[in-house]
């Protein structure tokens, strides 16, 4: 019973901040987007330092 109304509650929360089915996909594809750029930076400046390193 506890698990159910904690994903209702969870939902309702998820959903209040989308009016609509449609924003909570663009939200989780601007959610992945930073990701996928933050990702990114992160190996590259990996991949520098490790160039840099090995010098």
């Amino acid at each position: 019973m506890k698990s159910i109304l904690l994903t209702l509650i969870v939902s309702i929360f998820v959903l209040s901040g989308c009016a609509t089915w449609k924003g909570v996909k663009q939200d989780s594809s601007d959610a992945w987007d930073a990701t996928k750029e933050g990702t990114s930076k992160a190996y590259k400046s990996t991949k520098k330092a490790i160039h840099n390193a090995t010098e």
